[in-house]
């Protein structure tokens, strides 16, 4: 079992090239080998899902994506990218995606800023407004992007200020 695990690891990272290098015909090859040698490879699938999206095929990349999801509910690159990809036509189901992948990984900024955004966008200011308070606790950068409408109250405290004299 250990040389199948040795050999998906390689094909991944062969994968993984052949994308970088814009083959994605030749990458897809890869991973559907490795899917071959082990159905779980929750990268192989995922990787498969990126591959589709970019060809324009959602429906297949959805499946994949769903897949990689089946092995795996917390991998938190599928809920991401799935996420964005169904934010448009159902943005409920991207909540639940991304309230999932940000419970995985409370520390990932972007993906609670994207949380934050849908929820605003539905209207649920609370929860919004929570989202986008984790999201700029795990890094002040995303601040810019946060709604002006929710920026005084996620805004982190300033570290220290002279005191002010009352004249």
């Amino acid at each position: 079992m250990k040389a199948q695990s040795k050999e998906t690891d390689a094909l991944l990272q062969s994968g993984l090239q052949r994308q970088m290098q814009q083959d994605s015909a030749g990458a897809a090859k890869i991973y559907r080998r490795v899917l071959e040698l082990d159905p779980k490879a929750k990268e192989a699938w995922y990787r498969l899902g990126l591959i589709e999206q970019q060809n324009g095929a959602p429906l297949e990349a959805r499946r994949d994506f769903d897949k990689a999801l089946k092995i795996d509910p917390s991998f938190t690159s599928a809920l991401y990218s799935e996420a964005n990809m169904v934010a448009a036509s159902e943005p409920d189901r991207a909540i639940e995606l991304l309230t999932r992948a940000v419970a995985a990984n409370p520390k990932a900024s972007v993906m609670q800023l994207q949380l934050g955004l849908l929820l605003a966008k539905k209207g649920d200011e609370d929860e919004a407004e929570n989202a986008f308070r984790q999201a700029v606790a795990a890094d002040h950068h995303v601040l810019p992007q946060v709604p002006e409408s929710f920026r005084d109250q996620v805004s982190p405290a300033p570290a220290s200020s002279p005191a002010r004299s009352t004249e």
